[in-house]
């Protein structure tokens, strides 16, 4: 057996042409000098709040708050709501999808292997280059082949792609959390309504009596000769104008009642089937404490703006990646040959392997545009959390603040319906008696059913408003109870720090970087 071997000088030559593949491969003409991003996700300290959002000592809300309104037919309804409504599958739908963009970025990760088999039948020239008794005769090729590759991803590119998958995932499991909390507070806002508006038809059906009354004391002082036929076409107009009132409602309850049946997923038909609500006062607000930073896992649509910001941090980290080599191992193995005879002997073996190694050097710009684009992405990300974050304490603020304000009206607003209704009383009793003209009645009447609506209105906004407080706080979502939260490590607290720029000479990037 024959040994091979290398003399100094042969050796000192690949050593040079390996030093200068490694140094080719991290300082090529390709890098992403000069690209990064200063951008960072506000934390809820820096915006003032301890006087809008003081701790009171509350309950965050939990997934039964409905309960709290007395009704037992509203939790039903939500309930069936969030079973059947398209949107909750639509939403379920874009998990299923986003799920399978991961099972298809984690194959990456792995070694493939392929086999394949190939038989043909050729007759070869007797006048070209294969010389008889190849030309001019049939032959039969049988060509089989087994092949694995594996992509060593040394650069984490892969990986990332990976945990951009996985953070879109999450993004989109946090979206079907928002799309729930809206619809049951939709639910509920509808449902509210339908109560005010039970509410105004029973002031519009006491009104229609009221005004009927009238209309028997008008006709009496005619009679009497007290009034003329002007008071009774006035209350006779008056009559038919409130009935007219009533059936406004009784138009705007059914439709209110088709909204409902919509937002259960169900047809016109179920709405009509919901009986007049008995909805009580939800009772006094009572800030949680530590109510901002807590907020952060508390409202879905805050988690799914920073798993969107995580995504696009693994997007920029993968577009890093793309300037370094790709390092592929390859390898084939098999039997070729010409009939069965031989197929599966030795000498028709056929065996390939070895690394294939990409390296950019010159793109054009391309890996650099394409990084830019990234980095846009993220601070677009950024951005959106940060708005995210401002609307959620406004939107908290606004709903106390709006709670309070009519906490304190209705107390004014009941003193004005206790004195007009007073009023009318008194002016009907006048009226009979010949004391005071009918406009004067009227006028009385009209004074005590503006305060009236206006109590009712009041009264049904203040419910509305603690909807809208319970949907601001969240829902009853909590990210740590469902696996939404997004990983605290340093990397992702520090993550605009993490997606700076790697100077010139290209190092090796790590888990920072």
């Amino acid at each position: 057996m024959k040994s091979l071997s290398l003399s100094a000088p042969a050796l000192s030559c690949r050593a040079a042409v390996t030093t200068a593949v490694a140094a080719l491969a991290l300082t090529g003409c390709a890098n992403y000098f000069g690209i990064g991003s200063d951008k960072q996700m506000s934390s809820p300290g820096q915006y003032e709040s301890n006087q809008s959002l003081p701790s009171q000592g509350g309950q965050w809300p939990s997934l039964d708050w409905a309960n709290q309104f007395g009704d037992p037919q509203l939790p039903q309804l939500i309930a069936e709501a969030l079973e059947g409504s398209p949107s909750i599958a639509q939403a379920q739908a874009r998990i299923a999808k986003a799920s399978s963009y991961i099972e298809s970025s984690r194959s990456a990760l792995y070694p493939k292997v392929n086999a394949s088999y190939s038989w043909n039948r050729e007759i070869y020239s007797a006048n070209s280059i294969y010389p008889p008794p190849f030309g001019g005769t049939w032959y039969s090729e049988n060509n089989a082949l087994a092949s694995a590759s594996w992509d060593l991803d040394l650069w984490g590119k892969n990986r990332q792609r990976l945990g951009q998958a996985v953070s879109q995932e999450r993004a989109t499991e946090a979206d079907m959390q928002q799309a729930r909390v809206t619809l049951a507070a939709s639910v509920a806002s509808a449902y509210n309504q339908l109560a005010r508006l039970y509410a105004q038809r029973d002031i519009a059906q006491r009104e229609v009596q009221n005004r009927e009354e009238i209309g028997r004391i008008t006709d009496g002082r005619v009679t009497a000769g007290l009034d003329t036929n002007v008071e009774r076409q006035t209350a006779i107009g008056n009559i038919a104008t409130t009935r007219a009132n009533l059936s406004d409602l009784d138009g705007q309850i059914t439709v209110v009642r088709y909204q409902l049946g919509a937002l259960l997923g169900k047809g016109p038909d179920r709405g009509l089937q919901i009986v007049q609500p008995v909805l009580a006062s939800g009772g006094a607000i009572a800030l949680p404490d530590n109510l901002p930073a807590d907020l952060l896992a508390r409202r879905p649509d805050i988690v799914v703006a920073r798993w969107q910001v995580e995504a696009a941090l693994h997007d920029v980290k993968e577009a890093k990646a793309e300037f370094f080599p790709d390092v592929n191992l390859a390898a084939t193995a098999g039997f070729d040959a010409f009939g069965w005879g031989k197929f599966f002997t030795a000498g028709s073996r056929q065996i390939q392997f070895g690394p294939a190694i990409h390296l950019p050097i010159f793109d054009g710009g391309a890996l650099r545009s394409q990084l830019k684009g990234r980095y846009a992405d993220f601070d677009y990300d950024v951005a959106g959390y940060n708005q995210t974050l401002v609307n959620a304490l406004n939107d908290v603020s606004t709903q106390v603040a709006s709670i309070h304000s009519i906490d304190r009206q209705q107390a004014d607003a009941q003193r004005a319906l206790e004195a007009s209704t007073s009023a009318y009383q008194l002016s009907v009793v006048r009226y009979k008696a010949g004391l005071s003209p009918q406009l004067q009645v009227l006028s009385a009447d009209q004074s005590r059913l503006a305060a009236e609506q206006t109590v009712t209105d009041m009264r049904m906004s203040r419910r509305n408003m603690q909807i809208a407080l319970i949907k601001a706080l969240g829902g009853g979502f909590d990210a740590t109870k469902v696996d939404l939260v997004v990983p605290t490590d340093a990397r992702v607290a520090q993550a605009p720090q993490s997606v700076q720029p790697l100077p010139a000479s290209r190092a090796t990037p790590t888990a920072a970087d």
